[in-house]
């Protein structure tokens, strides 16, 4: 019977998508690996590829369809010694259609991993496919090629446990496999490293209050003249999150500011040394090795919110918002205490030039235990940021202004920068948060020793 292939969740916060390009048409044959469409999720366009073997029998969905729900079946694939008409049968489902199943859980099935997708497969409810025995006559559903494979390794279906739909044995797991296995068992939930634990739910808050409706709001702009903006992906995704977030994030805020004329002063020979290699520091450069830096030497700062859990990062990984055409995107430069200043400031620039155009993967975007929002080029002296969960915290960057500071008995005049460290009280207490603004402020101050 034909494989569904079907649309996947790209992120986490994918629910539906476009489906923008298909790069196949019906009859083209594909292998693993084949990139086989371009999709758009609330955060990027995205390449979709083949996890298996076969020939494109039937498009359901076409290119340019929006709002198809995740595990809505968008091809179908044919299997070895299949025609056509065996894909003829399978009704197109409406892109706006809900799935017609459950969905399977985000790690399993078409789409992979997050932040390394592929497309995967899932048998039609009556399909019958050609499969190994297992042990009391049971059959085991397997791909065509991961079939092949495990026939060249020599192994036994039945002893290798499937990651695909149902349970379904696909390529990657005969590939993982060795001759003689022993079914692999997942570890349960309260035996699992910590690390890698899915975080428990919390109990339910009570529903907040919830404002006028849209009924309510037109009525009262009726005689007003207005325009009408539809929300897109991105920016539905920004308004759940963000809402949720100031909701059930407990958030303080702590407040400090740094003179900058030392960091200027050095940016300023150190840009003129880098210029032949095309190199231009940022104020931003050096922000992000502070806190990068601040993170190794408070170490317990370094932290994420995980469900029932506090999980302490090692290396520093860093986020940075931003904005793009409407909306934003926080990716992440890992290991930033280890990077130069120069190295971070590539990166930055390829993440920021990428960001703008919407192609980042998902692994560049998502992670990281601390972010920084820095809207000091727009003149802003100060503000309050939003922390982005699982975040333990959000540092809130202003402009470098002149300010009269007393400094030894003495008015003299310093460019001061504003900073607000938004902190959420479950992972960082107060003192905490101190010490990690002072760490950040201190570094700023004597930028020198961010390059030993």
């Amino acid at each position: 019977m034909p494989v569904e292939i079907l649309m996947p969740a790209l992120s986490p916060t994918m629910e539906e998508g476009t489906l923008a390009k298909w790069l196949v048409k019906e009859g083209d044959e594909v292998k693993s690996g084949d990139v086989i469409a371009e999709i758009e999720t609330d955060k990027a366009t995205m390449e979709f590829e083949a996890v298996d073997e076969g020939t494109i029998g039937k498009i359901l969905i076409a290119e340019g369809s929006a709002g198809v729900k995740v595990n809505t079946p968008i091809a179908m694939l044919l299997e070895d010694g299949e025609d056509a008409s065996a894909a003829d049968a399978a009704p197109a489902p409406k892109a706006e259609a809900a799935p017609s199943q459950e969905p399977e859980p985000a790690e399993k099935g078409y789409g992979g991993p997050i932040g390394a997708p592929v497309a995967g497969e899932q048998k039609s409810s009556d399909a019958k496919p050609a499969a190994s025995g297992g042990k009391d006559g049971e059959r085991v559903f397997a791909s065509p090629l991961a079939r092949r494979i495990a026939a060249d390794k020599g192994l036994d279906l039945s002893q290798i446990k499937g990651s695909g739909p149902r349970g379904r044995i696909v390529k990657v797991d005969v590939e993982n496999a060795q001759p003689g296995a022993a079914p692999a068992k997942a570890e349960s939930a309260d035996k699992a490293p910590i690390a890698h634990a899915s975080p428990a739910k919390e109990p339910s808050a009570p529903a907040p209050a919830k404002g006028l409706s849209t009924e309510a709001v037109q009525k009262m702009f009726a005689d007003r003249e207005t325009t009408e903006v539809q929300l897109d992906g991105m920016r539905r995704t920004i308004a759940a999150r963000l809402s949720e977030a100031k909701q059930t994030i407990p958030h303080f805020y702590l407040r400090k500011s740094a003179k900058l004329d030392a960091l200027m002063e050095f940016r300023g020979t150190l840009n003129k040394q880098l210029e032949a290699r095309g190199v231009k520091l940022s104020v931003n450069d050096f922000i992000i090795k502070a806190c990068a830096l601040a993170l190794q030497e408070v170490p317990d700062a370094n932290a994420v919110w995980a469900g029932d859990r506090i999980l302490k990062l090692k290396p520093s990984d860093v986020a940075v918002a931003v904005a793009i055409e409407g909306g934003l995107f926080t990716p992440v430069l890992k290991d930033a205490e280890t990077k130069t200043l120069s190295a971070l400031s590539a990166q930055m620039k390829d993440l920021a030039s990428r960001a703008k155009s919407k192609k980042l993967a998902p692994h560049e975007y998502q992670g990281g235990s601390f972010a920084i929002s820095n809207l000091g080029m727009f003149g802003i002296e100060n503000f309050d940021a939003v922390i982005n969960p699982p975040h333990g915290a959000i540092l809130a960057v202003g402009a470098g202004i002149q300010t009269p500071v007393v400094e030894k008995g003495e008015v003299v005049i310093r460019n001061v920068m504003s900073m607000t460290l938004s902190v959420d009280h479950r992972v960082i207490d107060g003192a905490l948060g101190a010490q990690l603004l002072d760490a950040i402020v201190k570094h700023l101050e004597n930028p020198v020793g961010m390059l030993a």
